[in-house]
C-alpha cells in the first residue's frame, strides 16, 4: 500500500453555511472524508460553524471547531494543533479559497503542513481564470474565445473584440456568484462591477457566449500515479445558457454519440492530468449541437455538488474514495465497497438513468427576477432513478414539492402562443412546464427547440407523456373499464395514482384498488453500479414499474422506517438530514435490527448507501412510501424528523392502517390546524394573541378593523412561512387574500393580532407523553414580526427573567401532555410586558434541534428515538449533564445570487442556512458566528453609510452612531438623517444624496461603485415591513447595489445594535478558539 508516511493527524476545511451554489453536498463529501480518515487510524480535526451538518457531530471527527472559516481562523486552529496535513477539497469553493490565502501567506509552509489532494498550484490552474485558459491551452484542449479582466475598462476593450453577447465568469466564486450574460456594454459594465466585487482575486473572465450549446459534465477520478478514470458524464437539458446548478441534469448522457462521448472522456482525463488534479474533479464542456467542436469551460478540482449527483447516480463513492487518493493510494488499490470484489479502478456502468431537478423558492422573494442564466439561483434539489427518461422526470417534479403532480396533470393556466414562444426563449424556474404547454398547443418539436436549446430527444420523451395524459382523458368511462395495458403504460412512464384519478374523475385510493387488482404494483430494482456484471453488496434500492421482479428480498427481522426531509428548500434544509441520521442511529442502539431510509436530497449523509440498512432514494408521497411500507412490513414509520413532508403524511398513512412510531395523527393534526390549535390554548386557559377563523373577505376585514391592524394571516399547514403576512391595511389584507386563501383550500385561515415591539422565544424538547426533556429555550435578537429561520438566536436566553422562564416551561410540558406527544416537539412563544403568548406548537424536529443538542451536549434524536419506541425518558433525566457555554446561531442570506431581490426580512422566511459558534459570553459567540454567516468587520476608521426612516427609529439608532463615533468610523447619511444626527450632538457627519438625485453630490452611487464604504445601515420604518409597493425605490437600490458589491447592508435595528455591541466587545477581547470533542458530550 503507498498510503503517504508520517500523516498523524489531518485538518479537514468544511464548506459553512448553506448557500446558493455550497450546500449538502459538503456535508456528505466532507462525512465520507472524515470516515476514510477514520478507518485509517488518522486524528481528524474539523473548522467548520455549520453546527446542523452531520459531519460536525463528534461521533464523526475527533474534534471540531465551530469557527469561521477564513484566513485568521483557520491559521490560529494550525498554530494550535499543528496538523501534519489538510483536505481542502471537501469544503467547497470556501475552503479552497481559504487554503489559497494559507499558502500564499506562508502559513502551510511555516507549520509544515502538507496539502493532500490536489496542490495549490492545481487549484490555483482551475480556479484563475486567465491560467486555467493557459494550462488547456498548453494541454491542446480547446477553449471559449476570452480574457481575463481586472478591471470595467479592460472589460469593454475585450468584449468589443469578442463581440456581443458576452459571458462574463468570475474567478474563486460559487454558483455562478456574480456572473452573468451583458448583451451591452451598460450591461457589462454592471455584471463586471458585480463580479470583480465577489472575486478573491478581483478577476472576472471576458468569454465569447455559447448559450445554445450543448452542456456536458464528466466527473474524473485520478490518483498520484495518473490512473485516470470516468465515474459518471452528464448532460444538461437546458444547455449553455442555464447553469448547472438550475439545470435539469440526465445521467448518463442521453443524446451524445459513442464518438462524442469518447471524445469528451480523452479530453476531460488530459485536462485533469493538466491540471495536476489528485481525487476527484469535475469538468464542463459546450458541445456544439450542429457539429462534434467541444470547448472546455471549467473544471472544478473539488468536490462539487455535481460530484455528490454522480456519486449518488453511480453508487461509486466519490468523496471517500477521493480521500483515500488524496492520503496516497492509488486506484487499484483500493476495494469497490458496492461490489466488495473489483478494484475502485473501475468505471461504472449503468442500466438505469437518474433525473436532477432542482428546486426554487423564488416566490419568496420580493422583486427577485425568476430568470434562468449564468448565476445559480436554486436552493435544493432531488433525483429521480428510473428505466426510462419519462419515469424519472415526472418523479423528480413531484419530489421537488411544489405543487405539481407530475409533468402533466395539473391545473395548467391558459397561455397565448407569443407569451409562450418568450416563455421558450427566456428560461424561468418554469420552463419545463412551458414546454408541456407548446406541445399541448400544437407548436412543433422544431420550434421548440428553436427556442429552447433543448434536444429534441428530450422533447419526443415530453411529448411520449403529454400523449397518454391525452388517452387517459378521452377515456369517458369508468375506471374498471380502463384496460390494465394502459394502467401499465401510465404507470411504466411515471404516472402517479393522483394523475391517473385526476384524468379519470376518481380518487387516488380507487386507482390505487384497482391497479393492485389487476395486479400492477412496482418491484424494488438494486442499484450496483456495474449494471449486474457482478453482485451488489449494497441495499441501495428504487422503485419502477418497468421490470417483473423484486432484486431483493424482504426480510422478517425487526425493522422501522424512517422519512428523510427530501429536497433543501427555505425552510428545511441539512438540519433535517443530521435528525434523520440521529434519529436512524437512535434506532439502532434501542433495538431496532434494520432500519430503513427513504429520501430523495442526492446532496445528504441520509441517502448514502452505508448509512442505514435499506435506501429507497424515492419519493416520499403517499403512494410510494405505502408501497415500500407493504413490501417490508417494518413496525412502524418516523414521520418527525423529517421536517414538514414526512410530517404532513402522518394523517393520510395512518388512515391507511400504518403504524407512526412517535407522536399520533390526531395530535400532529390538532397541533397544525391553526383553529384546533388555538381553541386547545384556550382550553388550557394559555394566552394567545386574539384570533379568528375567516372564510371571507368581508368577515377577515371586520376582524381586523376590531382587534386593530397590524394582524397575522395563518394559513394551515405552512412551512417556512409560506403565504403568512403581517397586515397592515384593509386594502393590503383584501390585495393579500386573493392570492393567500390558494395555499391550502382545503384548510381554513386563521387571522391574529400581530403584536409589536414583542420577544419571541422558542424552546426545543422532547416527550414520552409523560415526561418532558427540554433542550433549551431560544431567545431570538430581533424581535417578534421576523421570521424564526431568519433571526439570529441565543441560548441559553439573556433577557428572559426566572418568572418568565418557568411560565415557558411550564406551557410546554402542559401542552405536551394534552397532546400526548411521543417524540420532538418545538414551542414558540412571544413576550409582551410579562405576559408569555403562545404562537405556536410544531410536533417533530425543528431546525434549531443540532443547535441545541450540539451546544447543549444532549443529542435530542437519542432522546426522541427512545420515546418514539415507547420507552421512558426518566432514565436519561437522571443522568444527563449539560454544557455551561453560550451559542449564537446566526442566519445565512443568499442575496447576491437573488437577482432583484429586496433585502428587508418579514413573517417569510429567506434565508438559506445557518452557522453557529460557542463562547464564554454572548458576544463571544456572537462575533464569531456573525463573521461565519458573511458579516464583513469594517475596517478601522473606515465609512459607514445610516439612513433610517421615521423619527422613532432615527431616535433608536442615535445612541449607535455615538458609538460608531467613540469607535473611531465615519459617518455618512442621507439629508434628513444627517439633519437629525447633527441636531442630537454627533459631531463630522458627511451628508450624501440619494441615487435619485445623480446631479447632486456627493451621491451614494458614488461612494458605492469606488468601494469606499465598508458598512450600510438602511432601516425602513417598522410599519413598512410587510407594505413593499410604498417604499422608496431609492432605499431600495441602496440595497440591492450594495449586496450585489459585497457591502455589508443591516436592515434591523436589533441586527445593527448588537453588530455594533460586538464591535466594540472586540476592540478589548479576543474571541475564544475552542475545540469539542465526543470526550464533552
Amino acid at each position: 500500500m503507498s498510503r503517504i508516511q508520517g500523516i498523524k493527524k489531518v485538518l479537514v476545511i468544511g464548506s459553512g453555511a448553506i448557500k446558493i451554489g455550497e450546500a449538502g453536498e459538503f456535508d456528505y463529501s466532507g462525512s465520507q472524508a472524515l470516515k476514510a480518515l477514520r478507518e485509517e487510524g488518522i486524528e481528524s480535526v474539523l473548522v467548520n460553524p455549520n453546527v446542523a451538518t452531520i459531519q460536525t457531530d463528534t461521533r464523526m471527527v475527533d474534534k471540531i471547531y465551530y469557527l469561521p472559516i477564513n484566513l485568521e481562523y483557520v491559521t490560529k486552529v494550525i498554530e494550535k494543533e499543528r496538523p501534519d496535513g489538510v483536505f481542502f477539497s471537501f469544503g467547497g469553493q470556501t475552503a479552497l479559497n481559504c487554503g489559497v490565502q494559507l499558502a500564499e501567506k506562508g502559513i502551510l509552509e511555516k507549520y509544515g503542513v502538507k496539502v493532500l489532494g490536489t496542490p495549490i498550484s492545481g487549484i490555483q490552474a482551475t480556479e484563475d481564470r486567465d491560467i486555467f485558459v493557459r494550462t488547456m491551452g498548453k494541454a491542446g484542449i480547446p477553449v471559449p474565445k476570452s480574457k481575463a479582466a481586472y478591471s470595467v475598462e479592460t472589460a469593454r476593450k475585450i468584449a468589443d473584440k469578442i463581440g456581443y453577447p458576452i459571458m462574463i465568469r468570475v474567478a474563486y466564486t460559487l454558483g455562478g456568484k456574480g456572473s452573468g450574460v451583458a448583451h451591452n456594454e451598460y450591461e457589462l459594465d454592471e455584471i463586471v462591477q458585480r463580479g470583480l466585487a465577489n472575486s478573491l482575486a478581483h478577476q472576472v473572465l471576458i468569454e465569447e457566449y455559447l448559450g445554445s450549446w450543448k452542456q456536458i459534465e464528466y466527473e474524473v477520478m485520478r490518483d498520484q500515479k495518473d490512473n485516470s478514470v470516468i465515474i459518471c458524464n452528464m448532460e444538461n437539458m437546458l444547455a449553455m445558457r442555464v447553469h448547472t446548478g438550475d439545470n435539469i441534469v440526465i445521467a448518463p448522457s442521453q443524446t451524445l454519440s459513442n464518438n462524442e462521448y469518447h471524445m469528451l472522456r480523452t479530453a476531460a482525463i488530459q485536462a485533469t492530468r493538466a491540471c495536476g488534479v489528485i481525487g476527484e474533479c469535475n469538468i464542463q464542456f459546450a458541445l456544439d449541437m450542429k457539429s462534434e467542436k467541444f470547448l472546455a469551460i471549467e473544471i472544478n478540482a473539488r468536490l462539487s455538488r455535481s460530484s455528490a449527483l454522480a456519486s449518488k447516480a453511480t453508487g461509486y463513492p466519490l468523496a471517500y474514495v477521493a480521500a483515500k487518493l488524496a492520503l496516497g493510494y492509488t486506484l487499484p488499490e483500493l476495494t469497490n465497497k458496492v461490489t466488495g470484489v473489483t478494484t475502485a479502478c473501475f468505471e461504472p456502468s449503468l442500466d438505469y438513468l437518474v433525473v436532477k431537478m432542482p428546486r426554487w423558492d423564488l416566490q419568496k422573494f420580493d422583486r427577485v427576477s425568476r430568470n434562468l442564466g449564468a448565476q445559480m439561483k436554486s436552493v435544493g434539489e432531488v433525483m429521480a432513478i428510473g428505466q426510462k427518461f419519462e419515469e424519472a422526470i415526472q418523479k423528480a417534479i413531484r419530489m421537488i414539492e411544489k405543487g405539481r403532480n407530475g409533468l402533466v396533470c395539473n391545473e395548467d393556466t391558459e397561455e397565448s402562443l407569443d407569451m409562450i414562444e418568450i416563455g421558450l426563449n427566456r428560461p424561468t424556474d418554469d420552463i419545463i412546464f412551458v414546454v408541456v404547454q407548446a406541445i399541448k398547443l400544437g407548436m412543433s418539436l422544431e420550434r421548440i427547440q428553436e427556442l429552447s436549446f433543448i434536444d429534441f430527444w428530450f422533447l419526443e420523451k415530453i411529448k411520449n407523456i403529454v400523449q397518454v395524459e391525452l388517452e387517459l382523458r378521452n377515456r369517458n368511462q369508468k375506471l374498471s373499464n380502463v384496460s390494465k395495458k394502459l394502467i401499465l403504460k401510465s404507470k411504466q412512464l411515471g404516472f402517479s395514482d393522483k394523475q391517473i384519478s385526476s384524468c379519470l374523475g376518481v380518487t387516488e385510493l380507487e386507482v390505487r384498488d384497482y391497479r393492485k387488482k389487476i395486479r400492477i404494483n412496482p418491484i424494488v430494482k438494486q442499484i450496483d453500479t456495474l449494471a449486474g456484471e457482478w453482485p451488489a453488496q449494497t441495499n441501495y434500492l428504487y422503485l419502477t414499474y418497468n421490470g417483473e421482479v423484486d432484486d431483493v428480498k424482504f426480510s422478517e427481522e425487526k425493522k422501522a422506517i424512517v422519512l428523510g426531509a427530501g429536497t433543501y428548500r427555505i425552510g428545511s434544509s441539512v438540519e433535517f438530514d443530521w435528525c434523520t441520521m440521529n434519529m436512524v442511529w437512535g434506532l439502532k442502539k434501542n433495538g431496532i435490527k434494520e432500519v430503513l431510509v427513504i429520501n430523495c436530497n442526492p446532496e445528504t449523509v441520509s441517502t448514502d448507501y452505508d448509512e442505514s440498512d435499506r435506501l429507497y432514494f424515492e419519493e416520499l408521497t403517499f403512494e410510494h412510501v405505502l408501497d415500500i411500507y407493504e413490501k417490508e412490513k417494518p413496525i412502524g414509520i418516523v414521520t418527525c424528523v423529517g421536517g414538514q413532508t414526512a410530517n404532513n403524511l402522518t394523517p393520510k398513512l395512518e388512515k391507511q392502517q400504518v403504524k407512526i412510531l412517535g407522536t399520533s395523527s390526531i395530535s400532529v393534526d390538532m397541533a397544525e390546524n391553526r383553529s384546533k390549535f388555538s381553541k386547545l390554548l384556550d382550553d388550557l386557559n394559555m394566552a394567545q394573541p386574539k384570533w379568528s377563523k375567516f372564510a371571507s373577505i368581508k368577515e377577515a376585514k371586520e376582524f381586523a378593523k376590531d382587534v386593530g391592524y397590524p394582524v397575522m394571516v395563518r394559513p394551515s399547514y405552512v412551512l417556512s412561512g409560506a403565504a403568512m403576512k403581517v397586515i397592515w391595511t384593509s386594502d393590503h389584507m383584501e390585495k393579500f387574500l386573493k392570492t393567500a386563501s390558494k395555499v391550502s383550500p382545503e384548510y381554513p385561515l386563521v387571522i391574529s393580532k400581530f403584536i409589536q415591539d414583542a420577544l419571541e422565544v422558542e424552546l426545543d424538547a422532547v416527550s414520552d407523553g409523560e415526561d418532558i426533556l427540554i433542550g433549551s429555550t431560544m431567545e431570538h435578537i430581533e424581535k417578534a414580526g421576523i421570521h424564526s429561520g431568519d433571526a439570529i438566536m441565543v441560548a441559553p436566553p439573556k433577557g428572559v427573567n426566572q418568572d418568565i422562564q418557568n411560565t415557558l416551561n411550564e406551557y410546554a410540558s402542559k401542552i405536551a401532555l394534552a397532546l400526548q406527544v411521543k417524540g420532538p416537539f418545538n414551542m414558540q412563544f412571544i413576550v409582551k410586558d410579562n405576559t408569555v403568548y403562545v404562537i405556536e406548537c410544531n410536533l417533530r424536529a425543528s431546525r434549531s434541534m443540532p443547535f441545541i443538542s450540539k451546544l447543549m451536549g444532549i443529542n435530542l434524536m437519542d432522546a426522541a428515538s427512545l420515546s418514539v419506541l415507547g420507552y421512558s425518558l426518566k432514565p436519561l433525566l437522571k443522568t444527563m449533564r449539560r454544557k455551561n457555554i453560550v451559542g449564537v446561531k446566526v442566519p445565512q442570506f443568499s442575496f447576491t445570487q437573488l437577482e432583484g431581490a429586496d433585502l428587508i426580512l418579514g413573517v417569510e422566511m429567506q434565508s438559506t442556512g445557518e452557522v453557529a459558534c460557542f463562547g464564554k459570553n454572548f458576544f463571544d459567540a456572537l462575533s464569531k458566528a456573525m463573521i461565519s454567516a458573511g458579516y464583513k468587520i469594517p475596517r478601522q476608521g473606515g465609512n459607514i453609510l445610516i439612513t433610517v426612516g421615521g423619527q422613532n427609529m432615527k431616535r433608536s439608532i442615535l445612541p449607535l452612531v455615538h458609538m460608531l463615533r467613540e469607535l473611531g468610523y465615519s459617518i455618512l447619511s442621507t439629508e434628513h438623517t444627517s439633519e437629525f444626527l447633527i441636531e442630537n450632538g454627533v459631531s463630522n457627519v458627511t451628508t450624501v444624496f440619494k441615487i435619485a438625485e445623480p446631479e447632486r453630490k456627493p451621491n451614494i452611487v458614488d461612494h458605492l461603485l469606488s468601494g469606499s464604504l465598508d458598512l450600510i445601515i438602511n432601516i425602513p420604518q417598522s410599519s413598512a415591513i410587510e407594505k413593499y409597493a410604498y417604499m422608496l425605490e431609492d432605499e431600495y437600490v441602496i440595497r440591492r447595489r450594495s449586496v450585489e458589491l459585497g457591502i455589508p447592508v443591516l436592515t434591523n435595528i436589533e441586527t445593527a445594535t448588537v453588530f455594533i455591541k460586538s464591535l466594540e466587545w472586540m476592540r478589548s477581547n479576543k474571541p475564544t478558539v475552542d475545540f469539542h470533542t465526543s470526550k464533552t458530550n
